[in-house]
């Protein structure tokens, strides 16, 4: 595990950090996406922080049934937007 991800307010940062940097072009985002913030880690570890942040409302979960993704809680058009329940 890498030093970012073993700081749990390092890693949140880096991930919203992230995120906002790349908010102009996108608001939701792939899993593997975030493997660009922490390249030296394995998916089942980015996997937790990702989760822990989604429990936390940092980010929000978005799946279209077939597609799932990540976008920063409260930005861009999410499911109560969408009127879907």
């Amino acid at each position: 595990m890498s030093e970012l991800l073993d700081n749990k307010e390092a890693a949140t940062k880096a991930v919203v950090d992230w995120m906002t940097k790349k908010s102009k072009n996108k608001t939701k985002f792939y899993f593997k996406d975030f493997y660009k913030v922490f390249p030296d880690d394995k998916p089942r570890l980015i996997k937790k922080v990702i989760t822990k942040m989604v429990q936390e409302e940092v980010l929000e979960y978005w799946s279209s049934g077939s597609t799932t993704m990540y976008g920063l809680k409260g930005g861009g058009i999410q499911h109560s937007s969408e009127g879907e329940e």
